[in-house]
């Protein structure tokens, strides 16, 4: 989705894809190492990127129509954890993806979306610092041994957007 769509209210409308499907994530089953490259900050013009290895295992649940993964790596000598959750709506076809780390032990808003084919796009608004803003996820899955997960936010709904993590998985 290149164009974000929005209704009167001023609500995210999200359709997925005509190849969405419950078996989107199965090439992202079993043990990852990866590589993060992560802006040091976001949203304030920084171009400075620490780059820090981690760990992460995904298994499916509810008979494939969901998944969960753990993240784990250490930030500034300190261990931290993440835990995905991934759903997939038959009735939609949309994927929502909520993220909960060892520092807040919240679930995050979701972002929703589908595959088209090889690349996955997820949408959320949500708030970061106080300011609102556009979450978008990309997954590409072109190589599904080496799969890339991007975010990136937006400040101005969509018009452009500040790219600030990647991960490089590799299939251990």
């Amino acid at each position: 989705m290149t164009n974000l769509l929005f209704d009167n209210s001023g609500n995210l409308i999200i359709s997925a894809s005509p190849t969405s499907s419950a078996h989107d994530f199965d090439f992202y089953q079993g043990q990852w190492s990866i590589d993060n490259r992560k802006l040091k900050e976001r949203l304030n013009g920084c171009t400075d990127w620490e780059e820090f290895p981690a760990t992460g295992e995904m298994h499916l649940i509810l008979n494939g129509t969901g998944n969960m993964d753990n993240f784990k790596t250490t930030i500034n000598d300190q261990p931290f954890e993440g835990m995905t959750l991934r759903l997939f709506n038959p009735s939609t076809r949309l994927w929502s993806i909520y993220w909960a780390d060892s520092n807040t032990g919240v679930l995050d808003p979701p972002v929703v979306g589908s595959f088209d084919n090889n690349i996955g796009t997820f949408y959320t608004k949500d708030t970061y610092k106080g300011i609102p803003i556009i979450m978008q996820f990309v997954w590409d899955k072109t190589d599904p041994h080496n799969p890339v997960w991007s975010q990136a936010f937006s400040t101005d709904n969509g018009n452009t957007w500040e790219w600030n993590w990647y991960m490089y998985m590799h299939r251990i």
